[in-house]
């Protein structure tokens, strides 16, 4: 799988757990996997296109969460 589309959140319980639930719901939309891993300072979260990611970021922007591409 590509790694080329993922990008780095810092967040934790319920804000992750969020997260968790928008990445879902945008890939479902989208019809293509995603999947997480850890990271050195925080979570990553990477699509199989990157119109997912972008979506992502703009949900992450859009809840106040900082993100930026790993």
């Amino acid at each position: 799988m590509s790694k080329g589309n993922c990008l780095i959140v810092r967040a934790a319980g319920k804000q992750l757990d969020l997260l968790r639930g928008e990445a879902f719901r945008i890939a479902q939309g989208a019809k293509v996997g995603w999947w997480t891993e850890r990271a050195d300072i925080g979570t990553k979260f990477c699509f199989e296109d990157s119109k997912s990611k972008e979506r992502f970021a703009i949900t992450c922007d859009s809840l106040g969460i900082a993100c930026r591409d790993s």
